[in-house]
């Protein structure tokens, strides 16, 4: 005769496969992700991910802040009021220059859409010698000292960017900066003919849209790392084939957002297809390569922005990305 154990046990197998006896539900792990800006179409994988239950079956409970002008989204993250944020490469070598131990997951975008707007008599940003550029005062320890050394400008062609494109309109001797996916919508919308230069194409090295967290998180909980970043590029990939889930928790979130702006944008994502151009063709999105972050680097301590001493590979890992 079977024993009392042997009979529970058969039972127990057999009401949970019947579904009778309800296993344990695993609690989802709560995380909190920082975007860079009000919410936009740059934005969209992360925002697609909530509204379609993607993180959900990841078992991720994931909340998004916004950023903004007063955002400090790098005191924020080491404050551990998130646990993840839209970084840049800049900021991140930067943060741990400064001591505070960050590092980036993947980059979403194998390059920045920042860019120079310009009137169609420009052809190309080379031509931009002896013209004004309207750059905003971060531009100082970013992008422009590269334009600076490939282009031949000066801080004298450098004028204030206002976020207003009315002065660049008024005056075609200028050029602005801006994003791909924004500033030449601004222009189509007011019937202005322009052309847009993405610096990416003409060497600048970071990366953009990158998933930053702490050291010592990715040390502590790197399945929940590895299940972020992999629900994220799922996030992305479902944004770009159908982008309206998404973009209705984006303009539930800034009700400001234009439904033509976001169609705009999500047009120009699918064009230049940050997504999965570059190296992420061939090994994968969210993909990093050693070369690309020493190039950062190496442009970062040329022009003074960070010190020599910095251990720049402390500022990235492949670790957690999905395997191509």
């Amino acid at each position: 005769m079977p024993s009392l154990l042997a009979s529970l046990s058969g039972r127990l197998a057999a009401a949970v496969a019947t579904g009778l006896l309800a296993l344990p539900v695993q609690a989802q792990d709560k995380v909190t992700f920082l975007t860079s800006w009000f919410a936009q179409a740059e934005h969209g994988g992360y925002y697609q991910a909530v509204a379609t239950g993607i993180y959900k079956k990841h078992n991720l409970d994931v909340t998004i802040k916004m950023g903004g002008p007063q955002v400090n989204a790098v005191q924020l993250l080491a404050a551990g009021q998130a646990d993840f944020l839209m970084g840049k490469d800049f900021q991140v070598l930067s943060g741990i220059e400064r001591g505070i131990p960050m590092v980036t997951v993947a980059a979403l975008f194998q390059s920045e859409p920042q860019g120079i707007m310009t009137h169609p008599d420009i052809k190309s940003l080379a031509d931009l010698k002896g013209k004004s550029v309207m750059i905003a005062t971060s531009a100082h320890n970013t992008y422009w000292p590269w334009m600076k050394a490939k282009f031949g400008l000066t801080d004298a062609n450098a004028k204030p960017y206002t976020g207003s494109l009315q002065p660049f309109f008024a005056d075609t001797s200028t050029a602005t900066q801006g994003f791909a996916t924004s500033e030449p919508f601004e222009a189509e919308k007011a019937g202005k003919k322009v052309n847009f230069f993405l610096m990416a194409d003409e060497g600048y090295p970071p990366y953009g849209n990158t998933i930053v967290t702490l050291q010592k998180t990715a040390k502590d909980k790197p399945d929940v790392v590895a299940r972020f970043v992999k629900a994220t590029i799922e996030g992305w990939d479902s944004y770009l084939k159908d982008p309206a889930p998404g973009n209705a928790l984006i303009r539930q979130d800034n009700p400001k957002m234009e439904d033509e702006k976001l169609a705009f944008a999500v047009k120009r994502l699918r064009e230049i297809n940050f997504m999965k151009s570059g190296d992420a063709a061939r090994m994968g999105p969210g993909v990093m390569t050693e070369a690309r972050w020493k190039k950062t680097f190496d442009f970062m301590v040329g022009h003074g922005i960070l010190k020599p001493d910095v251990d720049w590979k402390q500022a990235y890992t492949t670790a957690f990305l999905p395997k191509p």
